[in-house]
């Protein structure tokens, strides 16, 4: 089965120094069992577990997360730029995000505060008042 997933390279660099994140919007084969993806010639299998991952590219090790496209197009954790696929660019444009007056972009920066803001706002709310100090 084919389907337009988002796909993020979460592996560090050399000498412990971060790995710039690759995020992409793109098609993935779903195996028959949907325990393992197939994107751009790499084989990613699930895990059952992982820090912020859930895949691993069978031949390298790299860790991936792999997802759904949201709606809102908050894919990225930490915010970013998404890049899209030329292949699967109209059809996310059109059929996921249902905004075809982007058709022609090739990308989108993700806001860093939109998955995290409702829980930050709702945290604020429940110190608020509250006298640490005592």
């Amino acid at each position: 089965m084919r389907r337009i997933m988002y796909i993020e390279n979460k592996s560090g660099g050399h000498s412990g120094q971060p790995a710039p994140r690759d995020a992409r919007i793109g098609w993935v084969e779903l195996s028959r069992s949907r325990r393992s993806f197939e994107y751009c010639g790499r084989r990613l299998a699930k895990t059952g577990s992982g820090y912020k991952y859930n895949c691993i590219d069978e031949e390298t090790g790299e860790h991936y997360w792999v997802s759904g496209p949201r709606r809102d197009g908050a894919d990225k954790l930490y915010g970013g730029v998404v890049a899209i696929d030329e292949d699967a660019r109209v059809a996310y444009w059109m059929e996921i995000r249902e905004r075809p007056d982007l058709v022609g972009q090739t990308s989108y920066r993700a806001g860093a505060s939109t998955r995290t803001s409702s829980t930050a706002r709702r945290n604020e709310r429940r110190t608020r008042g509250v006298n640490f100090t005592q």
